[in-house]
């Protein structure tokens, strides 16, 4: 199918101004002044986008695909995630990941779900591991992960900091990003070490160790769930001001007994301390569990994350004015895209791939396309999973 994208405001992540956009093989095959581009022969299906936007589709670089949690015992496990869910939301690339449990979840389901999502419509990426060192793997070794599989980008969530982590030494994690860094080379990947933090007293001490006492580099690791607490939070800021870059989730705003801050305080703090917004990516969590424990460890109440938080906060600061829109892409697709080198996506130049939005005029999700194929067209899906009703 050819598919030429007529007169919208184009944001590539940078805004182009008003083009036409030429879809055909999957990729992006041209970006032109409005009129410009004629198509002669074979089918070709247009779409007025006029007084809309149209943008890269968001990236989510950390969803649990296959459910997460358990932390509540065998009924407490999340489901899995739909195509529904994440093309409602906008996503067209989600990189997938274990949790908590790596007993009855395991690499090879990941990886089998990771295909099933690219057969229905999107874009997939996972990591090898779950919470625990050592590590889940699929061929024996991350480093061999990395080079063999073709959809292993990194290693995570490894848990650090929290009492449902294996507890690891500093020589484990050290271990764990040399084999990352080297697996990702010798398989031309970025190779990230994508590690959980918990609200335990050690916060980011592993990974400044790392840095400082190997030859590691900085922008190896990536920390997740980095506004967790204040506390925390002023340790990732730390992280990104030695040349890091964190991962913050962005799911329901916290209720008033929560410590987590909302996603709008991290973006004042960044501009606070003079923080490069190239540095930070928004991610959903989804369908991971979302345990909340007393003092003495007790699972006291769990939810369950969503895919739908990513569009619904994107849209939230750019409506109000917090982010204009090609900042707030940067931080919830391109710079996903960039740090964890997922080849043509996040960016709307020929040559890419054909995942784009088109949004209406107060940032309405109207059509979706992945690698060139409309999974949504003006707000109605047309996309179902296998077995969806």
């Amino acid at each position: 199918m050819i598919t030429l994208i007529r007169g919208g405001e184009v944001f590539a992540p940078e805004p182009l101004g008003r083009k036409d956009l030429l879809l055909a093989g999957g990729v992006i095959e041209a970006v032109a002044e409005p009129g410009r581009l004629e198509v002669g022969g074979g089918e070709v299906e247009t779409v007025d986008a006029s007084g809309k936007s149209v943008t890269p589709g968001l990236v989510d670089p950390h969803v649990h695909i296959l459910g997460g949690g358990g932390e509540g015992g065998p009924a407490t496990r999340a489901p899995e995630i739909r195509i529904e869910d994440i093309v409602a939301s906008g996503v067209t690339t989600v990189i997938g990941c274990l949790g908590t449990d790596g007993i009855t979840r395991q690499m090879t389901s990941l990886l089998a779900k990771a295909r099933a999502l690219e057969i229905e419509g999107v874009s997939t990426f996972i990591y090898s591991g779950s919470y625990e060192v050592p590590v889940q793997t699929l061929t024996g070794s991350v480093r061999s992960d990395l080079v063999l599989i073709d959809k292993v980008i990194g290693a995570g969530e490894i848990a650090v900091s929290d009492h449902r982590s294996s507890q690891p030494t500093f020589d484990e994690i050290a271990r764990l990003a040399a084999e990352c860094r080297v697996g990702g080379m010798l398989g031309g990947k970025a190779g990230i070490l994508h590690l959980h933090l918990g609200d335990g007293r050690r916060g980011l001490e592993l990974l400044f160790r790392v840095v400082r006492e190997t030859a590691i580099p900085v922008t190896q690791i990536i920390p997740t769930h980095a506004s967790r607490n204040p506390e925390l939070f002023e340790q990732a800021l730390d992280w990104v001001a030695g040349g890091g870059s964190i991962d913050v989730t962005v799911g329901a705003d916290p209720a008033p007994d929560e410590t987590d801050l909302r996603f709008e305080e991290v973006l004042a703090a960044f501009d606070r301390r003079g923080l490069p917004l190239t540095r930070l990516t928004a991610s959903s969590d989804s369908n991971g569990s979302l345990p909340v424990f007393d003092a003495a460890g007790r699972l006291v109440r769990l939810a369950v994350a969503t895919e739908a938080d990513l569009l619904r906060k994107f849209q939230e600061i750019v409506r109000g004015g917090r982010l204009p829109l090609e900042a707030a892409l940067r931080v919830f697709a391109t710079n996903a895209a960039d740090f964890y080198k997922l080849g043509r996506k996040g960016h709307i130049e020929p040559g890419r791939d054909a995942d784009i939005l088109v949004l209406d005029g107060d940032l309405g999700l109207a059509d979706v396309f992945a690698r060139g194929r409309r999974l949504m067209a003006d707000g109605r899906l047309l996309v179902r999973g296998t077995f969806s009703t």
